[in-house]
């Protein structure tokens, strides 16, 4: 196969490692743990992997151990750097015994359940080193929940030798991995089970998971793009861009971005729930700042917003867990319903009042989509709703109002966009392919060291490479109870923006001055050569956080 002339010199890049990993490592204990919520309902769900400990590696003597075959699953959607996350696995088991064996299920959790593998030879490794995407095995969605799955896994992982089994992916992915590993412990499968944190969206974090791989990478891609978009609206200056961002959630990527770039609206979900904001308090705001531009004879402007937005308007948010329920207990009779209009008054029929008439105000399109199918957790697609259009037209309703009561005077042109697929399979950046390898080296180390139901942890992440801090945290520590499919099920909770941390305190106090002034950031595209200040900084969420401590 060609290769580019990047993808050729981001094959020679050797990713840097924690000092402590770069020899053999002797593994130190903490205090127990316990889950963040939950706790009497967690430990009695996991009684074999709850309060579990912390771990730390520490460098020793280098010793040969044995040799050990390994599983590994991509599993959920793409994000940069997983290539290199299974790259370090590799050569991790290849250091403890070069004999050992590192097999791919493919295409996800589903590959797994179907015994469809592939070993992982070096030939093939050495291919995808430093590149993005998931390509290498694939992924899927899978949900990994039954006994049937648990035990039909077991059966390839008996015939190919394999001791251990790592999970990548997100927060939904790593509570299945340690359903997963607990179950195995619970009938002494002889199977580890270990978990890496990946999420584009950041929202699989706590104080010893610092970020989720792939967020760095993806959010340097969007704010390149939209940074690109506002040289062109400031050359122009004739349009207001609305642009949705990836982050259903939490809206981490909003505000990394926004603090990246400068814009002149930034919304951040978390804020709209917490000041109990109306959709029409968030159309008031933006045309508001649009109005004052426009008095300064700047019709032009960009407006992020984080694509979970509707789920946390407080009204819509409840209309949403109500219909959430509705749909899961009823999906048979409502998917019986063939016609679009018959299925919208089904819904309005069998909600409360309150909620009827939210859903009934909405557009059509917007209400058909709020109704359309689940994700495989019960989730709302909240990426096919049109947040920025709905935005957007309101917006210039407003405008409209306002102009006939002598309150604008502007131009309003509107250009949207939504940035998803396009940042989660870029090449990463030296951070998170320093990050991803460094993830995958230490589970082969949280494998030797005979641990389950752990995630790897690599933290200290604001401090060069080297100085990285390597180990692991039990997954169960990361879990409360949560409704799914009508249901309370053990879940890792999510970490959203937290409006009184360090990042969303220096956003708030610069977003006056960005909405009234143009003061555009270019941050230019991902950079892998040239100095480190340039090359190998990590994202300003991070840095920020850091600050704190």
């Amino acid at each position: 196969m060609k290769k580019s002339a990047l993808q050729q010199a981001r094959a020679t890049y050797q990713p840097k490692l924690p000092y402590a990993l770069t020899g053999a490592v002797k593994m130190v204990e903490g205090k127990p743990t316990q889950s963040v919520a939950n706790q009497e309902e967690i430990k009695a769900l996991f009684p074999c992997t709850y309060g579990l400990p912390e771990i730390t590696f520490e460098k020793t003597n280098p010793t040969v151990g044995k040799a050990i075959n390994v599983g590994v699953i991509l599993s959920g959607g793409q994000a940069p750097g997983g290539h290199n996350v299974i790259c370090g696995l590799f050569d991790g088991i290849k250091k403890i015994n070069k004999d050992s064996r590192l097999y791919g299920f493919l295409m996800g959790p589903g590959g797994f359940v179907d015994h469809q593998y592939v070993e992982l030879t070096s030939e093939i490794i050495d291919e995808y080193r430093n590149t993005g995407g998931f390509d290498i095995i694939g992924s899927g969605r899978t949900k990994l929940e039954t006994k049937e799955q648990f035990d039909k896994g077991l059966e390839i992982l008996k015939q190919l030798e394999i001791s251990a089994l790592v999970i990548i992916g997100g927060d939904d992915s790593n509570t299945n991995a340690a359903i997963l590993a607990e179950y195995y412990k619970a009938n002494n499968a002889g199977v580890q089970v270990i978990g890496c944190p990946k999420t584009i969206d950041g929202d699989l974090k706590n104080s010893l998971i610092e970020t989720s791989f792939g967020f760095d990478t993806a959010t340097k891609v969007y704010s390149e793009v939209i940074g690109n978009i506002q040289r062109d609206c400031n050359s122009a200056k004739k349009y207001w861009h609305f642009i949705k961002l990836m982050g259903r959630s939490a809206s981490h990527i909003a505000l990394e971005c926004a603090l990246q770039v400068q814009p002149n609206v930034c919304i951040i979900s978390e804020e709209v729930e917490a000041k109990d904001m109306t959709l029409q308090d968030i159309v008031n705001n933006i045309a508001d700042i649009v109005a004052a531009r426009a008095a300064k004879g700047h019709n032009f402007g960009t407006v992020l917003i984080p694509e979970g937005l509707i789920e946390f308007i407080p009204a819509m948010k409840r209309l949403i867990a109500e219909l959430n329920d509705l749909l899961a207990h009823n999906s048979a009779e409502f998917s019986a319903i063939a016609d679009a209009d018959a299925q919208r008054q089904y819904v309005i029929d069998h909600l409360s009042k309150e909620n009827a008439d939210i859903y009934a105000a909405l557009p059509k399109g917007v209400a058909r989509q709020l109704s359309l199918d689940r994700d495989p957790h019960g989730n709302v697609q909240v990426s096919l709703i049109e947040t920025e259009k709905l935005l957007g037209e309101m917006v210039g309703k407003r405008l409209a109002e306002m102009k006939s009561e002598g309150k604008y005077t502007g131009k309003f042109g509107t250009q949207y966009h939504f940035f998803g697929y396009e940042g989660r399979c870029a090449d990463p950046s030296n951070f998170d392919a320093d990050y991803c390898y460094a993830l995958g080296y230490n589970a082969a180390m949280l494998i030797n060291s005979g641990v389950t139901g752990y995630m790897s942890s690599v933290r200290n992440l604001v401090a060069p490479s080297v100085q990285w801090l390597a180990g692991g945290i039990p997954i169960t520590m990361m879990m409360n109870m949560e409704r799914r499919h009508g249901e309370m099920k053990p879940v890792i909770q999510k970490a959203l923006v937290d409006l009184n941390g360090t990042p969303f305190q220096r956003f708030a106090a610069k977003r006056a001055q960005w909405a009234q002034e143009t003061c555009y950031m270019y941050p230019g595209p991902i950079q892998y050569f040239g100095p480190a200040e340039v090359c190998d900084q990590c994202t300003a969420t991070l840095r920020y956080e850091q600050l704190d401590k």
